[in-house]
């Protein structure tokens, strides 16, 4: 008998955003994307550090998420850094728009990886920005737990 090869889950994170955002909301969203784009992606070629999203005539799109290039390509290759087209629903946009257009608040990419049916999906989250001594915060009791657990092993 024949095993099923384990595939390999492609999951890319942005490790900067729980940092210096609070999330509010999150959304999964299908992304909009070319031949080589998702064969980049299935080998692990991409970044989210400073992606974010905006609005373009009721439309949802990612900046600076960085996907590169293809190695077998060729003339067919992709702009590594432009812009692309988010997939949601209508009503989650209409949403998201209303609240983007108060005040402070954005959205900005969580995730992106590959769901069960090889689609590639991208993890968003509406999220308020964090001033520095929340951030401070973050770190005191995330060090205190790491502290805590060390002591649980210990006895």
């Amino acid at each position: 008998m024949a095993q099923k090869a384990e595939k390999r889950r492609i999951e890319i994170r942005n490790k900067k955003a729980s940092y210096l955002y609070e999330f509010v909301e999150t959304f999964i969203a299908g992304i909009q994307l070319t031949g080589t784009e998702i064969k980049s992606i299935r080998q692990g070629k991409a970044n989210l550090t400073d992606a974010y999203c905006y609005f373009r005539n009721h439309e949802l799109y990612v900046k600076n998420m960085h996907i590169a290039e293809y190695d077998y390509g060729t003339y067919n290759n992709h702009d590594p850094v432009r812009d692309r087209k988010l997939l949601l629903k209508r009503q989650e946009l209409d949403r998201l728009e209303k609240k983007v257009n108060e005040r402070g608040l954005t959205i900005i990419a969580v995730r992106l990886f590959i769901n069960e049916r090889g689609l590639a999906k991208l993890e968003i989250a509406l999220a308020r920005g964090k001033k520095k001594f929340d951030r401070r915060e973050d770190i005191r009791q995330r060090d205190a737990r790491r502290d805590m657990e060390r002591m649980r092993k210990k006895f």
